[in-house]
């Protein structure tokens, strides 16, 4: 790795989110501790930040709650999360911290996005969005075939979706579609294929990666994603990659970003010095091989923040 001096860099504010209540089985929730013990603070230190780790958000378990409306289930404790999380996420920011938010299912990036968004438009200016996943995240509680609210947070940060969680922070959309990239999808559900190409947002698929390579698509994203913007937030979903190289997410899908296509994005988003923030969601211990996926997670991280081969 390759250190820097300490002093004109950012602290980086670790904050978990041990919640599992967005998905369709347990494990995500231990997410946040098996990055930890992969040793992403260590490895972030080495390469010359200050990191602090704000510990987790408090997540109720889903034993002790009711699912509620079968279209959108756990909404209320989600939202509870969400919101404590944008909080942290704000507060970090406002005190000249980068917020790096580990996951946890991928709806708590409506608290992440929201937390960052605000921040800016206090100050009369708006985020950009790289989205990575396997899946569009683009259901709405009318259009989800299971009503898990992770696979609706993108929809919600585009003001699309439940009002409760759209409305988060008291304003929306968090972000503008014209600065938002989605990266990696190959398993879209049918109505959500159409929300996607009618929500004017930039969508590349893998086949998109696959005839256009990682390079082209990033450097295009990170022209869309900066347009007018103070700089861009990133979320990561680890199903966005090859279940061959992150076994242990919930709801892989074949055929994905490989581990080296995944350190290129995340070092071209170093490059630009516009990464205002970070999350890394949808790592299933339970699921995994000797953590290995929480090591690709601090490997991807750390790309993120400056790590390089010379």
């Amino acid at each position: 790795m390759t250190s820097r001096d300490s002093k004109t860099l950012p602290t980086l504010r670790l904050v978990g989110v041990p919640m599992d209540l967005g998905a369709g089985r347990r494990g995500v929730d231990m997410g946040p501790s098996a990055i930890r013990i992969a040793g992403v603070g260590s490895a972030l230190r080495e390469l010359g930040y200050t990191v602090a780790d704000d510990g987790d958000v408090g997540v109720p378990a889903p034993e002790a709650r009711a699912p509620g409306d079968a279209k959108a289930r756990y909404l209320e404790p989600i939202y509870h999360v969400c919101n404590r999380l944008r909080l942290r996420v704000r507060r970090a920011l406002d005190q000249g911290d980068t917020p790096v938010v580990l996951g946890g299912d991928h709806s708590i990036a409506i608290g992440t996005v929201s937390g960052v968004s605000e921040h800016f438009h206090a100050k009369g200016e708006r985020i950009g969005l790289i989205w990575v996943d396997a899946h569009g995240d683009m259901n709405t509680p009318e259009s989800s075939p299971t009503g898990n609210i992770h696979g609706m947070p993108l929809a919600t940060l585009l003001g699309i979706g439940h009002p409760r969680l759209v409305e988060m922070g008291g304003f929306q959309p968090k972000v503008r579609k014209e600065n938002v990239c989605l990266i990696g999808i190959r398993d879209i559900d049918d109505t959500e294929r159409r929300i996607i190409r009618e929500s004017g947002i930039r969508a590349y698929t893998m086949r998109d990666v696959d005839e256009r390579g990682m390079r082209a698509i990033m450097a295009e994203a990170i022209d869309y994603a900066s347009d007018g913007t103070a700089g861009f937030h990133v979320s990561f979903d680890l199903d966005g990659m090859d279940p061959r190289d992150v076994p242990g997410t919930g709801t892989p899908v074949k055929g994905g970003i490989s581990w080296r296509e995944a350190n290129l994005l995340m070092e071209m988003v170093s490059d630009t010095g516009r990464l205002t923030s970070l999350e890394v969601t949808e790592l299933n211990p339970i699921l995994d091989v000797k953590n290995q996926s929480g090591e690709v997670a601090v490997d991807v991280i750390c790309s993120a923040f400056g790590k390089r081969i010379l």
